[in-house]
């Protein structure tokens, strides 16, 4: 993504932080059908006619919005164990899901990207930067003998959120103590199993 497309080639990297901030907590509170460029221009004070420049749309918007904002940051842990690494990302992907503003953002990212394609674009770049800041976990664990080098790391991790996204946001139940463990441990010993 280009400086300019990102928001970092003017007015720095904390005013791209203010438009995102800006972008999600509007997307949280309106959802994608009251999200606009003129909103966030105006809640973000810089003008409309330079956000269109920096991003054509508001799924262009959103989808840098996605990757750069502080409320969706992701740091890789690295705990020394896959087990508890792959803990440590359910665990921050089950908050994301179940304390607003970032679930309320995960919904209505959910429930527009099935009638955006544009979004849909933009939602899959998301998930591409993901996996690429998640690979480094699997790869320690590789280099460590936890499991085998030809093992999917994009499989697992998609077992893993799906695990939580189905239970939290589709089938609306509570996660009970040790759902992350166990979801876990689950994954691992399947692909073990296999390999």
């Amino acid at each position: 993504m280009s400086e300019e497309r990102n928001g970092t080639r003017r007015g720095g990297p904390r005013k791209a932080q203010e438009i995102f901030d800006a972008t999600l907590d509007l997307l949280a509170e309106k959802g994608y059908e009251g999200l606009t460029i003129e909103g966030v221009a105006q809640r973000s004070g810089v003008n409309k006619t330079t956000l269109y420049r920096w991003w054509p749309s508001k799924g262009a918007l959103l989808g840098a919005a996605l990757i750069g904002a502080r409320q969706l940051e992701l740091t890789p842990p690295d705990t020394g164990s896959l087990e508890e690494d792959l803990e440590a990302l359910l665990g921050t992907m089950t908050t994301l899901l179940t304390e607003r503003p970032a679930s309320d953002i995960a919904v209505a990212v959910l429930g527009a990207v099935t009638h955006s394609p544009e979004l849909a674009s933009h939602v899959k770049d998301f998930f591409a930067d993901r996996i690429a800041r998640e690979q480094v976990v699997f790869d320690r664990a590789v280099a460590r003998g936890e499991i085998a080098a030809d093992a999917d790391p994009l499989l697992l991790m998609d077992l893993l959120a799906g695990a939580a996204w189905v239970r939290i946001v589709l089938r609306q139940l509570p996660l009970e103590k040790g759902f992350v463990a166990r979801t876990v441990r689950t994954v691992l010993k399947g692909a073990r199993d296999v390999g």
